[in-house]
């Protein structure tokens, strides 16, 4: 990916890689915690290839979003 992601430019639906480099850990990782059920995935096609909701991302990482505004906050 040449682009960095920023937090405030995340697409709705992430990659393994993308949840991966925004979480700096590597994608196996995210894939586990998929099947620990730590971070949910959803599968997209018939080769089962998995997209991560951004909120969900967002959580990990403490961010909540306001409903109906683009701000992102820290949730303490």
């Amino acid at each position: 990916m040449a682009d960095k992601l920023s937090l405030e430019n995340l697409p709705d639906l992430l990659t393994v890689r993308e949840v991966a480099e925004v979480l700096r850990v590597s994608p196996l990782t995210i894939k586990r915690w998929g099947k620990r059920g730590k971070l949910p995935a959803i599968r997209i096609n018939s080769r089962g290839d998995r997209r991560y909701k951004k909120e969900a991302v967002l959580w990990l990482l403490g961010i909540t979003q306001k409903q109906g505004t683009e701000q992102i906050s820290p949730s303490y």
